[in-house]
């Protein structure tokens, strides 16, 4: 007698998309990701990596389309991107959901194992806590500068950085702590400024920036920073023209103060300078202006 035919069922994909499309509701970035956490590009160039960018990484590719579509800079609360190719049918494809804290205002901290998770409960304030498959997250209002490796098993994901959706967990969110603002702060090597005290000019002394007033300053370093953290690739070269740049107009007037620099400095590192390229850069530009 002919046995009846076992039909194999392929194992059931979750549906995605009505989870990012929630979380784009709530005015929380969303952005699919393969398995492995790898992110795709959210358009047709990048798609399969074709731009030869980085959709591994947590930071965008090289490529050169108008608007950065790699990881966490492609996370949107747009509906119609989200449902539009090719992530239309990137969400067929995916194994889960990712957002963008920084976006939403939020800080998550990653504690991957229950060592960490211990001390967080003895270090940190109670908040919001999700489940992870080895630890938990804890979810902060308010965003910050995201760190890996801030301690065994603890890393910060906020601006620039992507953390897996793993469902609302319980308890109610609470304000970043400086307890975590602290954690992101590596002294860093105390940001090592260089070698030596900034050298002011012969117009020093005036109490004022001579160029116009302490606002264009401020001006200044605030676009200084967001050009080095804008920075897609060439990171190198982008930090040392920055240094150069503010160097040449506020280096010889006095009113550079060390607390300048250390958010020049902050900025780099935070793109994967090492503090020691970030001396090696500031020397450099120091030299180049005969300073």
């Amino acid at each position: 007698m002919t046995q009846p035919t076992t039909i194999r069922r392929a194992p059931a994909v979750p549906d995605l998309l009505p989870t990012a499309l929630m979380l784009a509701a709530h005015g929380i970035p969303a952005l699919p990701l393969q398995a492995g956490k790898v992110p795709f590009g959210n358009c047709a160039t990048c798609t399969g990596n074709a731009c030869g960018g980085r959709p591994n990484m947590k930071t965008p590719g090289p490529c050169q389309c108008p608007g950065v579509c790699h990881a966490w800079a492609a996370a949107t609360t747009d509906s119609t991107v989200l449902t539009s190719p090719p992530w239309a049918s990137a969400w067929r494809q995916a194994a889960a959901v990712a957002y963008h804290p920084g976006g939403a205002v939020l800080t998550v901290v990653d504690l991957d194992n229950a060592a960490a998770v211990a001390w967080a409960r003895t270090n940190l304030p109670p908040t919001q806590t999700v489940a992870t498959t080895r630890g938990e997250h804890w979810i902060y209002q308010g965003a910050m500068r995201s760190v890996n490796g801030v301690r065994d098993g603890v890393d910060i994901k906020s601006t620039m950085s992507y953390a897996r959706w793993l469902g609302p967990g319980t308890g109610t969110m609470t304000a970043l702590p400086d307890a975590v603002r602290a954690l992101a702060v590596k002294a860093p090597s105390t940001v090592r400024l260089a070698p030596y005290p900034i050298t002011p000019g012969p117009t020093a002394g005036a109490g004022h920036c001579p160029h116009r007033t302490a606002t264009y300053l401020e001006r200044g370093i605030a676009m200084a920073v967001q050009r080095i953290t804008e920075a897609r690739a060439a990171v190198h070269a982008t930090v040392y023209r920055t240094f150069l740049a503010v160097l040449s107009t506020h280096g010889r007037c006095g009113c550079l103060t060390e607390a300048h620099v250390a958010r020049l400095f902050t900025a780099a590192q935070a793109k994967g300078e090492t503090a020691r390229h970030c001396t090696d850069a500031w020397t450099n530009a120091h030299t180049a202006l005969g300073m």
